[in-house]
C-alpha cells in the first residue's frame, strides 16, 4: 500500500509541475502579447529603397519554429526571398518616390550565383532608369561583390576592402575517424561520380570526383568573372583575384586602397559618411543620428507592391532538401508539396504549371511523390515548364523529368543523375569494448540490417540490386524526358554534376532563362498572352503564430549588430565555421535518415551556408560528438 501511495504522490507532483509550467508559459505569452506593439505600417515616403541584407538570399525562406524563437535557438541569420527583392527593384525602377536604391551588405552572407545574377539584372534596370544604386560594406566577398558590381557607386570602410575567394574549398572526410572507431560503412551506389558517399569510404576525393568538381568550379568561376566584368568593366578583377598578395603589398597592406587601385570600389569612407552622401541624393532621415537618410523599408515596400495571388499559371516551388513526410517552406517535403499541388489542381482553374526547382535532392521516395503529383497536372492537360534556380541536381533533376521544357541559367548546378544508400554498423566498435552479438535466424534476412552485428551478404546484394534498379528507372525517366536513349543518358549521368551552360550543350536543359521566362513560356503553351499571365503561388500559407513571434524577435534584433563579423579574419572564419557545421549536419542527416537517396553533396557548397539554429551554434566539435553518439 505504501508503494501505491508513493507512486500516487509522484504522479500528483508531476501533474502539479505541468500545471505550473503551463501557467508560467501562458502568463509569459500574455505579457509578451500585451507588451508587444508591432511596428505601425508606414506610408511609403520619398527616399532611398534600403536593402539592408543581413543574411542570405534564398528561393523560399524557411518557416521559423516559434518555440525555437522563444527558447533563443532560432536561426542566426535572416533569409530574404529572391522574388521579393526582384519585385521591389522592378517597382522602384518606375516609382517616383524612390530616389535611389541602397544596399548595405555588411551582414550579407550570399545566396548563389543564379540569385546574384538575377538581382544584378534588376539593379541594372534601376540604373538604366537613371536612378543611382549605391552599396556599402566593410568587406565585400564573392556574392556581395557580384551584387556591388552592378551599382553606380561602391563604398567601403577605410579598414575594409574586397576579398575575392573564387570557387572551391575543402570538404570533410571521415574515413580515418570511422576506422579508428571501428565503424563499418555499408555503401550501395551507382555512378562513377556519385561522390556523396566518398567522405565515408575514402580519406580524399577520387580522381574522377576531383576532375568533375574542378571542371564545375572552373566554369562557375569563369561565369562569375564574366558577370562582374560586364557590370563593371573598369574593375581589374582577374589580376586582383589571381594575385591578391601583390595587390595588398603594393598598397602597403591597406586592402581598401588596394581595391581602389584595382578599380573595384569608388569611395572609401565610414558608414556615417556613406549615409550623409545618400542623404544628399534621397533626403535627410527623420532622426538626428549620424549618417541618417530618408529610407524606404524593404519589407513594407514589398507588402505594398505584392499583387494578389490569383493568377492562372501555377508556380510550385521545390526548394531545399527533398525529405519524406511533411515540413514547412524551405524544405521540399514529399507529402507537403504533393498535397499542395493536388489541392491546387482540384480547387483552382490553372491553365499551366511552372515548377521552380532549387534543390540538391534527397529522398528518392519523396522526390517520386512530388513527380507523381506533377504528372497529375500533365494528365489534366496542363503544360509543365521547369525553371531551375541555383541548384537542380540529383533528386532536383528527378522531379524535373515530367517537364515539357526546362529553363536554367549558365550558373545553374544540375545533373548528378545517380542514386545511393548508406548504412553504418558498429560490430567493430562493440568488439573494441569486448561486446559481441549472437542470435537465431529463420531466413537470410532475419534481423537485417543488423547495425550491431553488421549486414550479411544477402542483404548487401539485395540493397545493391535495388539501388541499381532505381538508377535504371532514373535513367529511363531522363531518357524519355530528354528524347534520348538510356545509353546516351548513362554516358552523361553516372552522378556527374554539370554547370548550366554545359548541361544545355549535352541536352539536360533546353533554354537559358529565369522564372519570368518560364512563366511566359507556360502562358504561350496554354495559349495565354504572356503579358497578361499572372502566377498563382502554390505554397503553404505562413503560420500566423510563427509570424507574430518572428516579428517580436525582429523587433528585438533591430539595431543589434555589435557582434557582427566585419573584418576579413572574423568574417571568413564565421563563414567557414558555418560551412563546416553544415557539412557535418548534412552527413549526420544522411547517415541517420536512412533510405535510398538521389542527393548531391558537392552541390550544397555553392551558394550560402544555411542559417544555423541554436543547436548548430554549440560548436563544431559538439556537433561531431553528437554525430558519433
Amino acid at each position: 500500500m505504501a508503494f501505491v501511495k508513493g507512486v500516487w504522490r509522484i504522479l500528483v507532483a508531476i501533474k502539479d509541475g505541468l500545471v505550473l509550467l503551463f501557467l508560467l508559459l501562458f502568463f509569459g505569452a500574455l505579457y509578451a502579447a500585451l507588451s508587444f506593439s508591432p511596428k505601425p505600417a508606414k506610408a511609403i515616403a520619398s527616399g532611398a529603397l534600403l536593402l539592408d541584407l543581413d543574411g542570405t538570399i534564398v528561393e523560399q525562406p524557411a518557416e521559423v519554429d516559434p518555440f525555437a524563437l522563444l527558447s533563443g535557438s532560432g536561426p542566426d541569420a535572416k533569409e530574404y526571398r529572391l522574388s521579393d527583392i526582384v519585385l521591389a527593384l522592378e517597382a522602384a525602377r518606375t516609382d517616383a518616390k524612390v530616389k535611389a536604391v541602397v544596399l548595405n551588405l555588411d551582414g550579407f552572407m550570399g545566396g548563389g550565383q543564379v540569385a546574384m545574377a538575377r538581382v544584378g539584372k534588376a539593379l541594372d534596370a534601376v540604373r538604366a532608369a537613371k536612378k543611382p544604386v549605391l552599396t556599402y560594406a566593410t568587406l565585400y566577398t564573392d556574392d556581395g561583390y557580384q551584387l556591388a558590381a552592378h551599382a553606380s557607386e561602391i563604398w567601403t570602410d577605410p579598414l575594409g576592402g574586397v576579398a575575392i575567394m573564387g570557387r572551391g574549398g575543402s570538404s570533410l572526410f571521415y574515413k580515418g575517424l570511422i576506422d579508428k572507431l571501428g565503424v563499418t560503412t555499408h555503401v550501395y551506389r551507382v555512378g562513377t561520380y556519385k561522390s556523396f558517399v566518398e567522405p565515408f569510404i575514402r580519406a580524399d576525393q577520387s580522381p574522377e570526383a576531383k576532375q568533375a568538381n574542378q571542371a564545375l568550379a572552373a566554369a562557375l568561376w569563369q561565369n562569375w568573372q564574366d558577370d562582374v566584368a560586364k557590370a563593371r568593366p573598369k574593375a581589374k578583377i582577374a589580376a586582383y583575384a589571381a594575385d591578391p598578395v601583390a595587390a595588398a603589398r603594393a598598397a602597403g597592406g591597406d586592402m581598401a586602397k588596394a581595391a581602389m587601385a584595382a578599380g573595384l570600389i569608388d569611395r572609401v569612407g565610414n558608414e556615417s559618411a556613406f549615409g550623409d552622401h545618400v542623404a544628399d541624393i534621397a533626403g535627410d532621415g527623420t532622426d538626428d543620428a549620424a549618417g541618417s537618410f530618408a529610407s524606404i523599408d524593404l519589407s513594407t515596400y514589398v507588402k505594398a507592391r505584392k499583387p494578389a495571388n490569383d493568377g492562372q499559371i501555377g508556380v510550385l516551388t521545390v526548394a531545399g532538401d527533398i525529405v519524406d513526410g511533411e515540413a514547412g517552406p524551405g524544405t521540399a517535403a514529399g507529402d507537403t508539396i504533393s498535397d499542395l499541388l493536388l489541392t491546387a489542381l482540384d480547387e483552382k482553374s490553372l491553365k499551366a504549371l511552372v515548377v521552380r526547382v532549387d534543390s540538391p535532392g534527397g529522398s528518392v521516395m519523396a522526390g517520386n511523390k512530388i513527380r507523381d503529383a506533377i504528372l497529375q497536372a500533365k494528365a489534366q492537360g496542363l503544360p509543365v515548364v521547369v525553371s531551375m534556380g541555383n541548384v537542380a541536381a540529383s533528386g532536383g533533376y528527378w522531379v524535373s523529368t515530367p517537364a515539357d521544357i526546362i529553363f536554367a541559367e549558365p550558373d545553374t548546378i544540375t545533373g548528378s543523375i545517380g542514386v545511393f544508400g548508406i548504412l553504418p554498423s558498429f560490430e567493430g566498435t562493440l568488439a573494441k569494448m569486448g561486446i559481441t552479438t549472437d542470435g537465431v535466424r529463420t531466413t537470410p534476412l532475419s534481423g537485417q540490417p543488423d547495425v550491431m552485428a553488421g549486414t550479411n551478404e544477402a542483404f548487401d546484394q539485395i540493397m545493391q540490386m535495388g539501388v541499381e534498379d532505381i538508377y535504371r528507372r532514373f535513367i529511363g525517366l531522363v531518357a524519355k524526358s530528354r528524347r534520348k536513349t538510356p545509353e546516351q543518358v548513362d554516358a552523361i549521368a553516372q552522378g556527374r554534376v554539370w554547370d548550366g551552360g554545359t548541361a544545355r550543350q549535352i541536352g539536360l536543359v533546353d533554354r537559358f532563362g529565369g522564372l519570368e521566362d518560364a512563366i511566359a513560356e507556360a502562358a504561350r503553351r496554354a495559349k495565354i498572352d504572356p503579358a497578361k499571365a499572372r502566377p498563382y503561388w502554390i505554397e503553404k500559407q505562413p503560420d500566423k503564430w510563427a509570424q507574430w513571434f518572428e516579428a517580436m524577435a525582429e523587433r528585438e534584433r533591430d539595431g543589434e549588430d555589435a557582434g557582427a563579423a566585419r573584418d576579413l579574419l572574423a568574417r571568413q572564419a564565421l563563414l567557414q565555421r558555418r560551412w563546416a557545421a553544415q557539412a557535418v549536419n548534412d552527413a549526420r542527416a544522411m547517415v541517420t535518415g536512412g533510405g535510398v537517396r538521389a542527393d548531391c553533396l558537392q552541390c550544397r557548397a555553392y551558394g550560402a551556408p544555411r542559417a544555423a539554429s541554436g543547436d548548430a551554434r554549440i560548436g563544431l566539435m559538439a556537433v561531431l560528438t553528437g554525430w558519433l553518439k
